[in-house]
């Protein structure tokens, strides 16, 4: 972990007390009762089980262990039992890729899992079979316990390299929420709360496919003024959708929609950025697709909301060139022409229903 050499100079020390960064924000349009907050756990009380050793994973391993929260990480290759890696865990964090999400939920169904764990997903897809998001799995399979999902722009290199960040925590359960904070909130880490877990979990999966089209803006050399259009018709495409899905609109303006938005589309670093950018340089999808180091959850999430949006009747005019490019029935410029060539219209918000 690139935390190791600032911790060498003091030895990490549990926390005593709620840290300063720490938040709870509640839409006025939810019709959840938020309760207060109960008294403050610290997270070396709270046993932690984080699924996924990749580099999300690896981030969200090395913010709770500098909180003192004593983690148990989990992977397919590792010598560490599914088994062994869940029993007694007060907290369960999938960070696994969406692909993996329904075998690994089957086979933690099998052996059993206390009602009284919190189960945080942390992924960022939707489900080729079925259409749902990861949370919705997990619910789907453990009606009793507390979900909560956890999403925001956290960029992993950037986490892992100390830099600061922030996130958002959402859940029905409002404690279940809280007790999650706790667990990740410090002083490089600012936690907020909210009460909608679809809109929370739509935003951060949503924004991948975005993030694929800016990437081959940027890979066209198309200029700033084209991607901050580009990004800003984006955003409304966005909460027309999840709006349509279920999720809270003022959420979407939020950490988890506009801000996982940004920091997904500004960065290199952003694995379905890298998909965009690659096509728009010629190369092909599997070019591309085997030089990544990770998944790039934005081509599956693109295939499968297309399906949802014909389902729904959803307009979906950028995604669905990004989706017409990563299946090879435009080039990347004819998919610019076909964004530019769109029928005029006023710019208003409340026309975006409409589109």
């Amino acid at each position: 972990m690139a935390h190791s050499a600032s911790q060498g100079d003091r030895p990490l020390q549990p926390f005593t007390h709620v840290p300063a960064l720490v938040t709870d924000v509640h839409s006025s349009s939810t019709s959840v009762s938020v309760t207060p907050a109960p008294l403050y756990q610290p997270p070396h009380l709270i046993n932690l089980t984080v699924l996924g050793a990749g580099a999300w994973g690896s981030a969200l391993t090395g913010l709770a262990r500098f909180n003192g929260c004593p983690v148990q990480a989990w992977s397919r290759h590792g010598e560490l039992t599914l088994g062994a890696a869940i029993d007694r865990c007060d907290v369960l964090l999938s960070a696994i890729s969406m692909g993996g999400v329904p075998e690994t939920v089957r086979k933690i169904q099998a052996l059993g899992l206390s009602p009284h764990t919190v189960i945080v997903s942390a992924t960022k897809g939707l489900d080729a079979a079925t259409l749902q998001t990861p949370s919705h799995i997990w619910h789907d399979a453990f009606p009793q316990n507390p979900i909560v999902v956890l999403s925001g722009p956290n960029l992993a290199k950037e986490i892992e390299d100390g830099l600061p960040g922030a996130t958002v925590v959402a859940s029905v359960q409002a404690t279940a929420a809280q007790r999650v904070r706790d667990v990740f909130a410090s002083d490089r880490f600012r936690v907020y709360t909210n009460a909608d877990p679809l809109g929370t979990e739509l935003g951060g999966t949503l924004k991948n496919v975005i993030a694929i089209a800016v990437g081959v803006c940027d890979g066209l050399k198309l200029g700033t003024n084209a991607k901050s259009a580009l990004i800003t018709r984006a955003l409304p495409e966005v909460v027309r959708i999840g709006t349509h899905l279920g999720g809270q609109r003022d959420t979407f303006y939020g950490l988890s929609g506009l801000g996982d938005m940004l920091a997904t589309c500004s960065s290199a670093l952003s694995r379905n950025y890298q998909v965009g950018y690659g096509l728009a340089q010629g190369k092909t999808l599997h070019q591309v697709m085997e030089n990544l180091q990770g998944t790039a959850e934005g081509v599956n999430t693109t295939n499968v909301l297309m399906r949802l949006a014909e389902r729904e009747q959803i307009s979906v005019p950028i995604s669905a060139q990004v989706y017409r490019l990563l299946n090879g029935l435009v080039t990347p410029q004819d998919g610019v022409v076909a964004l530019m060539d769109r029928e005029l219209k006023p710019e208003w918000w409340a026309d975006e229903a409409k589109d």
